[in-house]
């Protein structure tokens, strides 16, 4: 004889673990999809034809571009030579930073305004980069919530506009565009966004130091 309280008793337990099977499968799926969907990070300029994919040149040739590039290696998180104080940047640092200034002028610095956080690294590293001091602003080193419109009000109309600043500064600027989950920016890599003429930013994508002389050997167009 069929015992049938038993048996309703695992009916039930058959379906409860079929039941929740399914709002797992579901839960993943989503979070899955999410995933996939989510922007994580800016596009990598770096990679194949990628600048001229996102309309890169023609930007800067038109003035439309804003590069946020962060300092080079510091020395106080390094266990490379220091080019000086220990709030500064390294000496292989100061290399690369010439390397990326070298890539900017190749791209054509005529129409172009630069601008340095006052810290000794990103003053340093902007030295290096296009051979001469270069203006400071505190802005550059305090960002936060309003560092989208600072940004834009110190934007010229056809002018580019590159500011050396600081990972939390160009992390603060890519979560108020969409990209919360970007990872840190890497030393002397750089983020470009372009201001459209509604008055909203558009992110470009990112290159770090090391892409810049592939990518510059294709043709700037």
């Amino acid at each position: 004889m069929v015992n049938t309280a038993e048996s309703g008793t695992g009916g039930k337990t058959i379906r409860s673990v079929r039941i929740l099977a399914g709002v797992c499968g579901a839960a993943l799926a989503i979070l899955v999809c999410g995933f996939v969907l989510w922007p994580a990070t800016p596009l990598d300029l770096g990679v194949d034809n990628q600048m001229q994919q996102a309309g890169f040149y023609r930007h800067w040739q038109d003035g439309e571009v804003i590069a946020l590039v962060r300092h080079a290696e510091r020395c106080d998180r390094s266990a490379n030579p220091c080019l000086g104080p220990a709030d500064g940047i390294t000496l292989p640092g100061s290399r690369i930073a010439s390397d990326v200034g070298q890539a900017f002028r190749t791209l054509g610095m005529a129409s172009t305004d630069v601008i340095s956080s006052p810290a000794t690294r990103t003053r340093q590293t902007s030295e290096f980069m296009f051979k001469r001091p270069v203006q400071t602003q505190d802005w550059l080193s305090n960002c936060g919530k309003h560092f989208e419109n600072q940004i834009k009000t110190h934007k010229l109309f056809k002018r580019n506009l590159i500011l050396v600043t600081h990972s939390d500064c160009i992390s603060d600027l890519e979560s108020q565009l969409g990209f919360e989950h970007a990872l840190a920016s890497h030393y002397a890599s750089s983020l470009f966004v372009t201001l459209n003429v509604n008055g909203t930013m558009e992110v470009l994508g990112i290159i770090n130091a090391e892409s810049w002389r592939q990518t510059l050997k294709g043709p700037l167009e």
